[in-house]
């Protein structure tokens, strides 16, 4: 049930390394991105897959994560993805790409839990890095860097709290936890 799989969907940012992801997997990943609505129809992505350590650790080294968590650097070694999308926007067929990466981004995620993975859309990037690791062509814009591997955290979504603060934490524990505004909230106006 498509409910099940958004509530699962969470930005996971530690994950069991040694567990790998084929290509074979990021590929059928790709593909539900493919299929996925596009602004006019353009279809301006292009994606990068690795599942190769030497590769990945090039991609790790250009991110950044977890902006919230500041005495957190990032998934240590051993906890790190398995696996990585690198979403690009080709500007031979468009100059703006709207919200297309981000459709592809969560039909990829959605279908990465559907498999029993987890993963995490990154657009804090070091792009000139990014682009100089994987001599990536000028034509494409780094739209995304989304991580995918085996989840190794609890993710736990909840209400805000009394003070209102949207700010995702980790407890002793280290199970993250992730407010969310209620649904009441949200919703402007609803009209019968």
């Amino acid at each position: 049930m498509i409910a099940d799989l958004i509530r699962k969907n969470r930005s996971c940012r530690r994950f069991y390394q040694n567990r790998e992801v084929d290509m074979d997997t990021l590929k059928g990943l790709i593909n539900l991105a493919r299929l996925s609505a596009s602004a006019a129809n353009l279809q301006p992505l292009a994606y990068i897959a690795s599942c190769d350590t030497d590769k990945n650790e090039k991609i790790f080294s250009c991110l950044t994560w977890a902006a919230y968590l500041k005495d957190w650097p990032g998934p240590k070694e051993g906890e790190r993805p398995s696996a990585y999308i690198v979403v690009l926007g080709d500007t031979t067929i468009a100059k703006d790409f709207g919200c297309d990466h981000g459709i592809a981004g969560q039909s990829i995620l959605l279908g990465a839990r559907e498999k029993g993975l987890a993963g995490c859309m990154l657009g804090a990037v070091d792009r000139k890095r990014l682009r100089q690791s994987l001599d990536i062509p000028e034509k494409y814009k780094i739209l995304l860097v989304i991580a995918l591997g085996a989840p190794k955290e609890d993710i736990m979504v909840e209400p805000l709290g009394p003070d209102g603060s949207i700010r995702y934490w980790r407890d002793e524990k280290g199970i993250h936890h992730v407010p969310k505004r209620a649904l009441a909230d949200i919703i402007v106006a609803a009209y019968e």
